[in-house]
């Protein structure tokens, strides 16, 4: 095929791209239906042009367009990794974490559920094998909901709802391919009747490869990234064959998943690019992997598009009745799990509550796609599966995408409509309200001046500005007194405009370079959760995404599992120097917010709301400063070092900004900048690098600070703090559970904690020890302990602490006046004393 035509085609595909979204929104319909409707014109036309004798001007161009080489491999192999790495690297990874279960178990049951109830349906009412039947019904399993949660984000839907859904399509995905492949192979055999049992053996393996080669993968691009990590379009080359790799070798060498290697590839490169790569790489590489990803998934649609009048050349009036077989039992597959399935694990607590008007919307917004076509086209192209299978197979899966672009998708926001989703809330109105009036307020002040810098005239400057003010007026009143809301929902939009500020002001110190990638990326998501919480929980839910957002890290556990049993150190030194840097960053942002409130929220919402917003925000930096001082404590000297690199950077960002006014003034010449920029970039890769946390070093420096301790000689205490293991817990989490009998005492390095006994508490601070008691008396433990803030504590066995008990008067002395403060008397402890002995 001549390369001039080719590219002609390719280029004009390009401008179809560009009309469809503009195209999109004038008529109101989801992005996917106009580019597939572009893409079926196109195949209509080239067909009706090849066929007609009108002319035969066009025939070079149709025929060019009919014999392009659309493959299955083609969107299996060169599409579908680009697409579904880019959404998983757009994806809030922190979290869709807390939304595991509910994601993989309707990725996974939501595909066989779907693929069983179609194919069992379509045994029973045509000729099909159950094998075939099946095999139909895998392809038509996976669902593309980019439709319905683009219109979710745009009514301001649950966000957790959205992520669950957006989770789930990014999944089911790779079970669909696997159980698609599986019952290819058994149609190709002529296996009339499939073992279920093993399709479902296969998953593990599917699974459990794909994840290997997709981390594995990931880490070696990573390390290559990190060094070419000066040269910005070396580091985004790599991350374009990292997707493609991964890919290939699992599908191919190891026999497993391909779409679960890009997926854990991409969660990997999210998770650890942001702190191993500069900002400026890291925000360039997300802009082209966005871009990579509009283009493939425009020409996946468009060409798998072009296919469906060739598909469907043969159809007859009793397919039609098949096609409306398989819509049916779709849409009962996807009631199952919208209404069975999801309720349950509402019930558990591992779901969301998703309400009746989005249960109707989720279902008919599952629109199929490309992914439907590709895999239908890999049945017609093998020379093993019987025609009148590749017939019915093709006819099936392409009559059920058509129903599912031209019939739910073009309905699907009058659904919307008729559910009355689109309609704002109260609180919603509210919020409406405030984000304007909080705009216009904003809009005067850089209004006024742009005026006076431009010395306009005065009369229109004073026309245009009571025009203005009578508008702001309008809105500040509209906000302020709208009889509709109430207090509690007053407040509640007072934390979401915080929250909201919060997150802008993380953006920009990212943008400074104040804060790196990674420190920004989890304070973003915490932002993201303040905002969530605040909106569905108002001041309960603000609160609690706030001490979640203190907690300590997830991965803690495991890490210090390897530092206390393993020697290695490594993990749990990076979330310790990770946990710093996001305390330091937290107190910093969190400080300028009281600005935020008087400047804005107080004009909004009055005096009241400002007061109760300044007071939980106090509570916030307090228990920051808190966190702050005990790891300050723990690691004196690494926290000056954290701070001074804090310091380094900030300088060097005001240092960069400063080179770039003298410029900007033409003070000097683009030569002299950019050997200034070179310079500060050299510097700026030292004072990026966290410095160093020797752990082992560090616990014996805090046992030190520890007044129990303090007579001890350093031989001694070396070997103590060797014996003391470290435990971290969070607020709430309990520590000691009543009625059981203790064989640790505890420390409190730092943090606090609340011991309750008989309906009374008292609480435990830094330096304080807790547990001996019932392990000297060898009797059940009366009082239950829990955190009350995130707490290091020392801990030591009950051997150890006996021999430290003996040689140590200060813990003697700590322990009886421990008996005499609950009322224990000494004689008793005496005698306990000796029988331990």
């Amino acid at each position: 095929m001549d390369i001039i035509l080719i590219t002609t085609i390719i280029a004009s595909l390009f401008l179809l791209i560009g009309a469809a979204e503009p195209l999109a929104h004038y008529l109101r319909l989801p992005y996917a239906v106009i580019i597939a409707s572009l893409g079926i014109f196109v195949g209509v036309a080239a067909t009706f042009f090849l066929r007609t004798d009108l002319t035969d001007a066009l025939n070079p161009v149709a025929v060019a367009i009919l014999a392009l080489p659309i493959r299955s491999n083609v969107f299996l192999y060169v599409f579908l990794p680009t697409l579904v790495f880019q959404v998983t690297l757009g994806l809030n990874l922190r979290r869709m974490a807390d939304d595991w279960v509910p994601i993989l178990v309707l990725a996974v049951v939501a595909v066989f559920v779907a693929t069983f109830v179609v194919g069992y349906s379509l045994a029973f009412v045509s000729t099909l094998s159950l094998s075939a039947a099946l095999l139909v019904g895998a392809i038509v399993s996976t669902t593309d909901p980019s439709a319905v949660v683009s219109i979710f984000r745009s009514i301001s839907a649950p966000r957790r709802l959205a992520r669950i859904i957006e989770g789930e399509s990014l999944l089911n995905d790779a079970a669909a391919i696997a159980l698609a492949a599986l019952f290819m192979e058994y149609v190709k055999a002529g296996v009339p009747d499939p073992s279920v049992q093993s399709a479902l053996a296969r998953f593990p393996v599917l699974l459990v490869g794909g994840v290997l080669v997709g981390w594995i993968a990931a880490r070696i691009a990573i390390w290559i990234m990190a060094i070419f990590g000066r040269f910005e379009l070396a580091v985004i080359s790599v991350s374009i064959a990292l997707p493609y790799l991964a890919y290939i070798v699992a599908e191919q060498s190891v026999g497993a998943s391909g779409v679960i290697a890009v997926v854990v590839a991409a969660m990997t490169l999210q998770l650890t690019g942001p702190g191993r790569l500069p900002p400026s790489t890291w925000v360039s590489l997300r802009e082209v992997w966005d871009l990579l990803a509009h283009w493939a998934g425009a020409l996946i649609f468009i060409l798998a598009a072009l296919l469906i009048p060739r598909m469907l050349e043969t159809i007859q009036l009793k397919d039609i009745g098949l096609i409306m077989v398989v819509v049916i039992a779709a849409i009962v597959a996807r009631a199952i799990i919208l209404y069975g399935l999801l309720p349950l694990l509402t019930r558990l607590g591992l779901s969301p509550v998703v309400q009746q008007p989005y249960r109707v919307a989720i279902m008919w917004g599952g629109l199929r796609g490309a992914v439907t076509l590709s895999l239908a086209l890999a049945v017609t192209e093998s020379i093993l599966v019987p025609v009148d299978i590749k017939r019915q197979v093709a006819i099936l899966a392409t009559g059920f995408t058509l129903f599912t672009l031209l019939v739910q998708g073009t309905t699907l926001r009058t659904v919307i409509g008729w559910l009355g989703l689109d309609r704002l809330s109260p609180l919603d109105n509210a919020l409406y309200n405030q984000v304007i009036a909080v705009a216009l307020q904003t809009v005067r002040e850089d209004l006024a001046k742009v005026t006076n810098n431009y010395e306009l005239n005065k009369d229109t400057v004073r026309a245009e500005a009571k025009r203005f003010g009578d508008r702001l007026n309008v809105a500040i009143k509209a906000a302020d007194e709208s009889i509709d809301v109430l207090d509690k929902d007053r407040i509640t939009l007072g934390l979401i405009a915080l929250a909201s500020a919060e997150r802008d002001s993380i953006l920009a110190r990212f943008r400074d370079r104040t804060i790196s990638s990674a420190l920004s990326e989890q304070l973003l998501s915490d932002a993201d959760a303040l905002i969530e919480g605040s909106r569905f929980g108002g001041r309960s839910g603000y609160k609690k995404a706030a001490t979640r957002s203190l907690g300590f890290n997830r991965w803690l556990r495991p890490a210090i599992f390897l530092h206390n049993r393993l020697r290695f150190s490594l993990p749990l030194a990076q979330i310790t120097a990770t946990r710093f840097g996001l305390l330091l960053a937290q107190r910093l942002i969190l400080r300028d917010l009281h600005g935020f409130i008087n400047g804005r929220i107080r004009r909004i919402h009055g005096r009241r709301v400002a007061e109760l917003l300044h007071e939980m925000l106090d509570r916030r930096i307090e228990t920051v400063e808190q966190a702050l001082e005990g790891l300050r404590l723990q690691y004196p000297g690494y926290a000056e070092a954290m701070e001074r690199r804090f310091i380094r950077r900030t300088a060097l960002r005001l240092e960069e900004r400063e080179y770039d006014s003298l410029l900007e003034d033409g003070l000097i010449g683009e030569e002299v900048h950019s050997a200034l920029n070179r310079d500060v970039s050299m510097r700026r890769d030292l004072a990026e690098a966290a410095p160093l946390l020797d752990l082992t070093l560090q616990k014996a420096e805090l046992v030190r600070q520890f007044p129990l301790f303090s007579e001890m000689e350093d031989a001694v205490l070396n070997r103590l703090a060797r014996s003391l293991v470290t435990r971290y817990v969070n607020p709430g989490e309990r520590i000691l559970r009543r009625d059981t009998v203790p064989r640790r005492v505890f420390f409190v390095a730092s943090g606090a904690v609340e011991l309750e006994v008989a309906g009374q508490t008292w609480r435990l601070g830094r330096g304080e020890m807790f547990g001996q008691m019932s392990l000297l008396m060898r009797r059940p433990q009366r009082a239950e302990v829990r955190a009350i803030a995130p707490s290091t504590l020392l801990v030591l066995d009950e051997a150890k602490f006996l021999r430290l008990l003996k040689r140590s008067k200060a813990i003697q002395k700590a322990v009886q006046e421990s008996a005499s403060r609950r009322g224990i008397p000494i004689e008793k402890l005496s005698t306990d004393l000796q029988n331990q002995d």
